[in-house]
């Protein structure tokens, strides 16, 4: 369980999208949206990215460099489709917990992966800033896509660390800022498109306006880095993708040394 008794603070004010609101009601808000889209949720995002957001998990696998036997944590996990990956990765050996705190995301997630067979896939509900495992559980920590929506993200980034054995990597994919402005430019642009294409699949436009709204409020790459470092990682790097519309962080735990006599 966690040894973690830090809970975000219930009157803090926090962005969900370009509103401040409560963290309760952030969180309770983002849960709507997602319950709101989760049946459609994987075709959404092959729509908004154009298939592009496969190639990016598939590099997140790449830039881990978890091995067969691995304990890995993907935080945020959905639908499945970044477990799956890992869970091929680790082979029947090694573990994926797929923790969430969606249940009809995960709900979504763990139908499809056990008709796939990936029994070695657990599943957890649970807030990312208050994580039920033991410290220095898991070989590689993961979130996709998850970041942004988490209501504390500095807690939550410190409990990662905590999960984590030392040396072990987390691995952040999210929406970043491109760094050219005619593409940023065009992007905004493209934006504009998801809430009535979410209006036709889903019925609804307004998780897809929360989903541009809190790209554009989403820490920026290196503000994201300065997070990793002062949560306590080391070795911070990040990689931009499509010229910075989405980057990659990475960032290690440290390794203890030896203790002195």
């Amino acid at each position: 369980m966690s040894t973690n008794q830090q809970q975000p603070d219930s009157e803090k004010q926090v962005n969900f999208g370009h509103q401040k609101v409560s963290a309760e009601e952030k969180t309770e808000r983002v849960s709507a949206v997602f319950r709101a889209v989760a049946k459609r949720y994987d075709i959404m995002n092959d729509i908004m990215s154009l298939g592009s957001h496969r190639i990016f998990k598939r590099m997140v696998l790449h830039m881990s460099g978890i091995r067969q036997g691995a304990n890995v944590l993907d935080l945020a996990g959905g639908t499945g489709d970044m477990a799956a990956l890992f869970a091929d990765a680790v082979g029947t050996e090694g573990a994926v917990m797929l923790a969430d705190l969606n249940e009809d995301m995960m709900r979504v997630g763990r139908d499809r992966l056990l008709d796939q067979g990936l029994t070695q896939i657990g599943f957890c509900r649970t807030p990312a800033e208050s994580l039920p495992f033991a410290n220095q559980q898991f070989d590689c920590a993961c979130v996709s896509f998850g970041l942004r929506n988490f209501t504390d993200k500095d807690l939550a980034l410190r409990e990662l660390l905590r999960v984590l054995k030392p040396g072990a990597a987390l691995l952040v994919l999210e929406f970043s800022k491109p760094t050219d402005p005619l593409l940023e430019g065009a992007y905004k642009a493209f934006q504009t498109l998801w809430p009535p294409i979410g209006r036709a699949l889903v019925g609804d436009a307004q998780p897809y306006q929360y989903l541009v709204d809190s790209i554009r409020v989403h820490p920026d790459q290196k503000a994201l880095r300065q997070m990793f470092t002062d949560a306590g990682f080391v070795d911070v790097e990040y990689h931009n993708l499509l010229g910075g519309i989405a980057a990659i962080h990475r960032g290690c735990k440290p390794i203890q040394g030896p203790k002195a006599d």
